[in-house]
């Protein structure tokens, strides 16, 4: 018994190890963002902080669209840093 659950175990980790082997094998390339662009957003993953600078900067967002696939798309934006004083 202790042995078929040793397989088991010994199994289900490599089936994990190999899911990271294609995910580290296959990165998502960065799409830039254009306003003509059509966007499929169905889930927003993450979005990166915006640095404390006075200057238009790039972001990213990662996202899943309508299909389950994965995104990261960069797009620019105003910086925290402004002050009105």
């Amino acid at each position: 018994m202790k042995n078929c659950l040793l397989l088991l175990l010994g199994t289900l980790c490599n089936l994990a190890l190999a899911d990271d082997a294609v995910t580290l094998a296959e990165p998502i390339p960065i799409e830039h963002y254009s306003y003509s662009q059509t966007l499929d957003v169905a889930h927003v993953i993450s979005i990166s902080e915006t640095p404390n600078t006075c200057e238009v900067v790039p972001v990213r967002m990662t996202y899943e669209d309508s299909a389950g696939q994965r995104h990261i798309l960069e797009y620019r934006v105003m910086g925290n840093g402004c002050s009105n004083g």
